[in-house]
């Protein structure tokens, strides 16, 4: 009888920790993704907001993670041409690369385009925890990868700017 409970102890085990290792792998499946393969959603719809400024007609993609819950995650953002994003802040840590197009950046709570830097692709910045910042496109849109340690969330500088509230 004793074997008997101990191969069902085994069982009960060895099925909880298959069943934890499924749960892992559900939440941070390998990935490998062709720009091609970008599930960019259709038309205009902006997908994912949290992490990103809301402005309409930016599309998002969550590459991996979640930017709601603690830990690690990446977007991909499609900005297109002349598009202006009033200056806001994120309470994470986020770094980004510029992908494809032209995209000038700035620091500071007020939008100045004196200010902005332009960055062609292969470009690096960083956006530091609650500092403020504010971007640009002008003729031609842009699409960025941003990483951060979550959870994220977007506060403008000046509300009124803010394109949840209009």
């Amino acid at each position: 009888m004793e074997v008997e409970s101990t191969k069902w102890k085994v069982a009960v085990v060895l099925a909880v920790a298959l069943t934890g290792a499924a749960a892992l792998a559900a939440q941070d499946p390998q990935k490998r993704i062709t720009p091609a393969e970008v599930p960019w959603p259709a038309g205009s719809a902006t997908g994912s907001l949290v992490g990103s400024s809301g402005v309409s007609g930016i599309q998002t993609v969550t590459l991996k993670g979640d930017p709601t819950k603690p830990g690690l995650y990446t977007l991909l953002l499609r900005v297109g041409p002349n598009t202006k994003i009033q200056a806001h802040s994120h309470p994470d840590d986020r770094v980004a690369t510029v992908v494809s197009g032209d995209w000038y950046f700035g620091y500071g709570r007020d939008f100045n385009e004196a200010a902005l830097k332009h960055l062609p692709p292969g470009s690096f910045y960083t956006e530091p925890p609650g500092m403020d910042h504010f971007a640009m496109t002008k003729a031609t849109g842009v699409v960025i990868q941003i990483s951060g340690t979550g959870p994220s969330a977007t506060t403008y500088a000046d509300p009124k700017n803010d394109p949840a509230r209009k």
